[in-house]
């Protein structure tokens, strides 16, 4: 796969910055908010064109092996191998990689605290643009979908929670939440709150924080990233503890 444009000093300084762990197998990096994980439009690189500065001298180079959506920040892995991208695809299918966000909800935590989210999705699509929809599970398009989710820190006015994805649906978690009355903040698409404590929601406050994986090298292995600077800025005009 060829880089849409040419990778400048600057792409190869931020996606450099971005890695949390790398070993002979994966590459583990902290993606920020506004950078496509594959397929950006408009002629830009996507994170899967900026693994080429990762490539070994065979030409070689990560893949990514799940995608996180544009707005969402946090961690996402490559797979350096084809052996590596085999086990850990083959892991995913079996729902052993585990994905846990924080998100920031409103208006107020669900009720209840904590719970799942068990509703089908399906896919609509509206011209160019792609929506998910909570539908019942028996329509002719559902795909099943389940999410957990807990309540970390809440006030009247908005909630920290975790949420869990058991599924990999596209805009999964975004859709629950909206189901329950609790859209993420800055989801503009999905019914989200744009302004919270006064203040203009920057993006969509959805952070992938950690990543629990079966190793392909052996083991579980668990990798961790706190949430930016955007995020931790709404949940302080939120009042929200974030002291996960």
């Amino acid at each position: 796969m060829t880089p849409k444009k040419p990778i400048t000093e600057q792409d190869m300084a931020l996606v450099r910055s971005m890695v949390i762990h790398e070993d002979n197998s994966i590459i583990v990096l902290n993606k920020p908010a506004g950078l496509s994980s594959q397929g950006a439009r408009g002629g830009v690189n996507a994170l899967e064109d900026l693994l080429a500065v990762f490539a070994r001298s065979n030409g070689k180079r990560p893949h990514l092996v799940h995608r996180l959506d544009r707005d969402t920040s946090g961690v996402i892995m490559a797979a350096k191998t084809k052996p590596a991208a085999a086990f850990l695809g083959k892991h995913i299918a079996a729902r052993r990689v585990r994905k846990s966000y924080l998100a920031i909800v409103a208006p107020g935590a669900p009720s209840p605290s904590q719970g799942v989210v068990d509703v089908a999705l399906r896919r609509v699509e509206q011209g160019r643009e792609v929506f998910m929809r909570a539908c019942e599970s028996d329509h002719p398009d559902a795909q099943s979908a389940l999410s957990r989710y807990r309540t970390l820190s809440a006030t009247d006015e908005a909630a920290l929670a975790e949420l869990s994805p058991h599924t990999g649906r596209m805009h999964q978690l975004r859709v629950h939440m909206a189901h329950l009355g609790r859209p993420i903040v800055g989801d503009a698409r999905y019914g989200g709150a744009l302004v919270l404590g006064g203040v203009p929601v920057p993006r969509l406050m959805l952070h992938a924080w950690a990543l629990s994986f079966p190793h392909p090298d052996g083991g579980e292995k668990r990798i961790e990233a706190g949430p930016p600077a955007d995020f931790l800025g709404v949940a302080s005009s939120a009042q929200l503890d974030i002291s996960v």
